[in-house]
């Protein structure tokens, strides 16, 4: 069988490759695609060279799809099953371990939902993480994808308020619409006093999520004594600094690390939940209607379009929250 994935082939290029098609180990599936999603903050950063040299072949790591083969030691997956794949990449083949894939209900969850749902454990590992406390103040700065989750996350938790912050009025709109009970321009005038007011001295939790010094600073100045902050963010600027004992040691401020591969591999405890079991996390709010996130899917394209989809991510401040790719869209002959 042909198989295809899209690739950075060089900085600022996508292109979608014929690739190796690799039947599945004794312990492997293969998963045809239906839908994957785009981490925009994740893959802008790979497409700009930010993070790793090129060519770069690993990124679509939330999708989902139909397994067509599986190893022969493979005992709870069939052909036929619709199942989620983590770590996985953009192509129309996925072939992974049995223990990348979780199976999810399509009679209740949309493929475009399912296909967002590895991504929504991003936040909710954060959350998690600060071991927040019903009817806590909370803070989240940075609305995109990450953002927008956590805001509905949060909510589903109990925090209040919640005071989503971004300098995008879209995107604070889009965080009212999804539970914020106040969105706030970051660099308005008394910014950190309006926060404080608001909260009632100060947020006890933070999700930061704009990966840059100053988001991380603005979040600090916001805080009550001891609150608590996620660094969901991947933070890369080296050169930006921060007054540390006034900002954080000296008020008992926690900075907690929110990468999502700071995860236990086998067994989950408070605060710390495997991919799988959070990914069922999110599936099991999904179907008891107590998160909504198919509002967050804005743009679904074809595979054969990445070129131009990911030209306007990197030139294109106001590109769209969510993108996926659609592969049903590809030709019968691909």
């Amino acid at each position: 069988m042909k198989n295809k994935q899209i690739i950075f082939t060089e900085k600022n290029t996508a292109k979608l490759l014929e690739v190796e098609y690799r039947s599945p180990n004794a312990d492997e599936v293969v998963v045809k695609t239906e839908i994957s999603t785009v981490s925009c903050g994740t893959e802008r950063a790979n497409i700009i060279g930010i993070v790793n040299p090129f060519p770069i072949n690993y990124l679509g790591y939330s999708s989902v799809g139909t397994v067509v083969e599986k190893g022969e030691k493979v005992e709870d997956l069939e052909p036929g099953d619709k199942v989620i794949v983590f770590w996985g990449t953009h192509s129309k083949y996925n072939t992974v371990s049995e223990r990348q894939v979780v199976k999810y209900d399509e009679e209740k969850i949309s493929a475009s939902e399912a296909a967002l749902a590895f991504i929504a454990t991003f936040s909710l590992a954060a959350i998690r993480k600060t071991r927040l406390e019903v009817g806590e103040a909370t803070i989240v700065v940075g609305l995109g994808l990450l953002g927008q989750f956590a805001v509905k996350l949060l909510k589903t938790c109990g925090a209040c308020p919640i005071i989503a912050i971004d300098m995008i009025e879209e995107r604070r709109l889009e965080a009212l619409s999804n539970g914020a009970d106040f969105a706030l321009d970051p660099h308005e005038e008394c910014f950190a006093e309006k926060v404080k007011e608001l909260t009632g001295g100060g947020a006890k939790v933070a999700i930061e999520v704009t990966g840059v010094g100053e988001g991380l600073d603005t979040a600090l100045d916001c805080m009550a004594r001891f609150g608590r902050v996620a660094l969901l963010g991947c933070t890369r600027d080296k050169n930006f600094t921060i007054d540390y004992y006034n900002k954080v040691h000296f008020p008992g401020i926690s900075l907690i690390g929110a990468h999502t591969r700071a995860r236990p591999e086998e067994e989950s405890h408070p605060g710390y939940f495997t991919h799988r079991d959070d990914i069922e996390t999110v599936l099991r709010l999904l179907a008891g209607n107590r998160l909504k996130i198919s509002d967050l899917a804005k743009k679904i394209y074809s595979p054969e379009d990445c070129f131009e989809v990911y030209t306007q991510l990197v030139n294109d401040k106001n590109f769209p929250i969510t993108v996926q790719f659609d592969w049903s869209r590809l030709n019968e002959e691909d």
